[in-house]
């Protein structure tokens, strides 16, 4: 029981680190901007002001924020099976359809980080990753940890 505690308390962990990472503003940031998957915060005469992405490649932005969301919500069902396969799932059998849901999302927060790192702020020197960025790469080891843990686990025969 404590086992099965300490894992839907790290999916849900993950599952936070994950959304925050998304939704936050801080995966490129400066003294006077930052920069997240959706826009751009200047700082000018004291106030903060929100910009569109420019000057970055439509296709790679769109990857990224597109398999952002997908891991948001591939983690999120994976819970949701998780759950329903603790009900439904025979005596000894592993969570397979779990683990492969968990693997995907992982999968997905891999390429998302990936390619903000190749192909945004490569040639920046002024600036550096923010808080956003390091959450999606802890989101990505927690949901690589997870994966493993699925597909080991079998549930329990008494």
């Amino acid at each position: 029981m404590l086992m099965l505690a300490g894992i839907v308390v790290l999916h849900i962990t993950t599952i936070i680190l994950l959304l925050v990472a998304v939704i936050d503003n801080a995966w490129w940031i400066t003294d006077t901007v930052s920069t997240d998957l959706w826009g751009r915060w200047e700082l000018t005469n004291s106030a903060w002001h929100y910009t569109n992405l420019k000057n970055y490649p439509e296709e790679y932005l769109q990857t990224v924020q597109a398999t952002t969301v997908l891991a948001c919500i591939f983690t999120i069902l994976a819970l949701f099976v998780f759950v329903a396969q603790l009900f439904t799932l025979p005596k000894g059998q592993r969570f397979t359809f779990t683990g492969i849901l968990q693997l995907v999302a992982c999968l997905c927060i891999m390429i998302a980080a990936s390619v903000y790192t190749a192909e945004f702020h490569a040639n920046e020197t002024k600036g550096g990753y923010g808080h956003s960025y390091v959450l999606a790469w802890i989101s990505f080891v927690l949901a690589f940890i997870l994966t493993i843990t699925y597909l080991i686990l079998r549930k329990k025969s008494e």
